[in-house]
């Protein structure tokens, strides 16, 4: 439309008398369109103007961010968190596909539980037979078998991955478990179809709460009935995503419930992520009646892709600024110092919060004496923590309730200490799971506190040999450690002291928390600046 073009007088715009005038006020100006919202901008810019056309929009197609392990895996190294390996990429791809089949897949109603089914007289008789040598509960809990749907048909593959230690397989499965689908992250339950819940849990603790389970169903119902898929399908109400730590296999009573259990919670549609030391095919390795555990590990084999992780990486043996955590040998001075430092960690946390002696904490119904405490902090003596018959339960219960331990007095381990050598591996195990920070006063150094000097140097083992690698220990260190009489403990072993190092780094202080329900956490160089400046040795 022809308009005539504004003169470019100079006009004058006074302001109204109540108002103050400003320099900008003065200033030329000519009429501005009404402003727009910066969306209606953005669309702007994105029209197409030809001449004598009308103006029409372009068409846009806008993707949502990525999300998932690989986006996080990628962020990660992008701002210097960690650095790229492709090894671990192509794990995180599987993750990443896994993640992509999850946000599909939409998990069945769990419907309710068929009737139990009698086995004949000549099963019993041949249950009785067969466990003749254990608690009457494991074939009385079978004698009236509850039948199993078929897995859903959708159902995605779990994920098994096993490797040695540092390999970096707990971080890969936290990844995963940290970046699942938003339908996963919120609370399942009977009924619902939004959101079905997840749990990440080590499998001593996951073991402990189907045990649980199990009494309870039992008291409530008898034994003589299918306690296991009953427990089953509870885990598959509440979740249906289970990722497990260190999975494991020790004895005959957990690799009978493993059996039926992951067949009831295939068939009800959980999936698996899981980590171990040990391949499928090695799990349970020489164990009383392994016959009886095959078909779990031929269920493993056919509903998870299995992954080898191991590499030329131990990720917790790189090259870490150390913190003053771990002290020896057990001097008057190391002593003076680990004293002052529980001092100002109890007093670093809450001021007001004073030392309770011999504190007890119930755990299944029976107390756990804790000599020093306040409600964060525990001082332990080594005799005190492992020389007592306490169990992996009594462990996870400390852990989950003091943030900062400290443990006092740790000998050298060896044949006439095999018993306080397996408590102290379950209890590093359980304080590495926690992100509890560990200040430790021992005699030997980490990499010889399992080993027996007073012993000959036997053979070496290629186990043994592979640790040695791992770990740079020396042979006099394996060859004369009494603690080797099986593989399972070459595995604990390796793992606690590979976990005990890297607990001892400046960057594990800094990661830990107190209790995390309790505000920001203390790291280890807090704990020393409030100890005054405590002299490092």
């Amino acid at each position: 439309m022809g308009s005539a073009p504004v003169a470019a007088a100079r006009v004058v715009l006074l302001p109204p008398p109540h108002r103050p005038v400003h320099t900008a006020t003065l200033a030329p100006k000519l009429r501005q369109p009404p402003k727009k919202s910066r969306q209606l901008q953005q669309d702007r810019s994105d029209v197409i103007r030809q001449p004598g056309k009308r103006v029409t929009p372009k068409r846009t197609f806008h993707s949502t961010p990525p999300s998932g392990p690989a986006a996080a895996y990628d962020h990660q190294v992008a701002t210097g968190l960690i650095s790229n390996d492709d090894h671990q990429r192509s794990i995180v791809s599987i993750l990443q596909r896994m993640h992509d089949q999850l946000e599909r897949y939409q998990p069945p109603p769990i419907g309710p539980l068929p009737p139990p089914v009698k086995p004949s007289a000549w099963t019993r008789l041949m249950r009785s037979r067969l466990f003749a040598d254990m608690a009457d509960e494991l074939h009385q809990a079978n004698t009236a078998v509850i039948p199993l749907p078929p897995p859903p048909p959708n159902l995605p593959k779990g994920l098994y991955l096993y490797g040695s230690v540092g390999c970096g397989k707990s971080f890969l499965m936290d990844l995963f478990y940290a970046n699942l689908p938003q339908k996963y992250k919120q609370p399942g339950g009977p009924g619902n179809t939004t959101s079905f819940g997840s749990k990440r849990v080590h499998f001593h603790q996951f073991m402990m709460d189907v045990h649980k389970k199990g009494h309870k169903i039992k008291m409530e119902g008898g034994v003589a009935q299918d306690w296991i898929v009953i427990a089953a399908r509870e885990i598959a109400d509440e979740t249906r995503v289970l990722c497990f730590d260190e999975f494991q296999v020790t004895d005959i009573a957990d690799a009978m419930i493993l059996r039926r259990l992951m067949e009831a919670l295939h068939a009800h549609g959980v999936v698996c992520v899981m980590t171990s030391n040990r391949a499928p095919d090695d799990l349970y390795k020489n164990g009383i009646q392994r016959e009886q555990f095959i078909p779990c590990i031929e269920l493993i084999k056919s509903s998870f892709t299995v992954h080898c992780l191991d590499s030329d990486i131990d990720y917790r043996k790189r090259p870490r600024e150390l913190s003053r955590v771990y002290f020896h040998p057990m001097t008057r001075a190391h002593e003076a110092e680990f004293d002052k430092l529980f001092e100002a960690a109890c007093a670093s946390v809450d001021p007001g919060d004073t030392v309770v002696r011999d504190r007890e904490l119930a755990v299944w119904g029976r107390p756990v004496r804790i000599p020093l405490s306040t409600s964060h902090v525990a001082q332990f003596t080594f005799h005190d923590l492992c020389g007592a018959p306490h169990s992996a339960a009594d462990y996870l219960e400390i852990t989950k309730t003091f943030g900062t331990i400290f443990l006092r007095g740790v000998p050298q381990l060896g044949l006439d200490t095999k018993d306080q050598a397996r408590r102290f591996i379950l209890f590093i195990d359980a304080a590495y799971e926690a992100r509890t920070k560990l200040f430790v006063l021992s005699d030997p150094p980490i990499a010889s506190v399992f080993s027996d000097e007073r012993r000959p140097t036997g053979e070496i083992t290629p186990h043994m040999r592979a640790m040695m690698d791992d770990l740079g220990l020396s042979a006099e260190t394996v060859g004369s450690s009494s603690i080797f009489t099986g593989d399972e403990e070459v595995f604990a072993f390796a793992r606690a002291v590979s976990r005990i190092t890297e607990m001892s780094s400046k960057q594990w202080a800094q990661m830990s928390s107190v209790k995390e329900d309790h505000g920001e956490g203390l790291t280890a160089d807090q704990v020393h600046e409030d100890g005054h400046k405590v002299a490092t040795a």
